[in-house]
């Protein structure tokens, strides 16, 4: 029959093992309570271009998603002028291991520039194949091509972003400039949304653009295997 110091010792020995198992459960549960990190890849848009930091894309689509609950870091990418094959030269080296995922937000400069929609393809067409390498969750946010370009820029353009989203898994969001038009065709809807130079968006139309861009940007995060 054990001795009661025996007793005593075991009972102590099991104590310990109790809560070194404890501990390392919430060891583990803390690393996985990590905060996602979310890309966000793209041009003056998304850098925030014109506007006090804290009232840009980043900022108020980080400060949405907290709102939400989501426990996630959004990363600016954002360059401003660059286009999409200013992104396709910077695509690898931005994923960086600890991204979990990616939106793109690029051609709105190639519009400007009056760039042929094949190579925007193309350029796009890269960095998907790039996030789709690295099975990256990926929301495709489209550029909207003027008609001024004519019909068959615009048709050629306008078709890039649901045929790449498509050929690559992405989930295609809505149009930047959507939330701003009110479902006008006419670009003077825009105007009370965006800054002196009539491109970029003021503080309160990246308001109404994250209103939009934020539930399809908690959908993508949600859709993410735990961790």
């Amino acid at each position: 029959m054990p001795s009661p110091r025996y007793g005593a010792a075991r009972a102590i020995r099991n104590v310990t093992f109790a809560f070194a198992a404890i501990a390392g459960a919430t060891a583990a549960s803390m690393a996985q309570a990590e905060p996602l990190t979310l890309v966000a890849f793209g041009d003056s848009l998304t850098q925030g271009y014109g506007l006090p930091e804290g009232d840009g894309l980043v900022p108020q689509l980080q400060a949405w998603l907290t709102a939400q609950g989501a426990d996630v870091t959004v990363l600016n990418a954002g360059v401003s002028g660059d286009t999409t094959a200013g992104g396709l030269s910077r695509i690898a080296w931005t994923l960086t291991p600890d991204v979990d995922a990616i939106i793109v937000t690029l051609g709105g400069n190639d519009l400007l520039r009056g760039i042929d929609p094949s190579e925007t393809r193309a350029n796009l067409d890269g960095i998907l194949t790039e996030t789709q390498s690295r099975n990256l969750p990926t929301l495709l946010v489209p550029m909207v091509a003027p008609g001024n370009f004519g019909a068959g820029y615009k048709t050629a353009f306008d078709a890039i972003y649901p045929d790449l989203a498509a050929a690559h898994g992405a989930t295609l969001a809505q149009p930047f400039f959507a939330p701003l038009t009110g479902g006008s065709e006419d670009p003077a809807a825009m105007q009370p949304w965006l800054q002196a130079d009539g491109i970029h968006p003021n503080k309160d139309g990246v308001a109404k653009v994250v209103a939009v861009l934020g539930p399809e940007v908690l959908a993508l995060l949600k859709s993410l295997p735990a961790n």
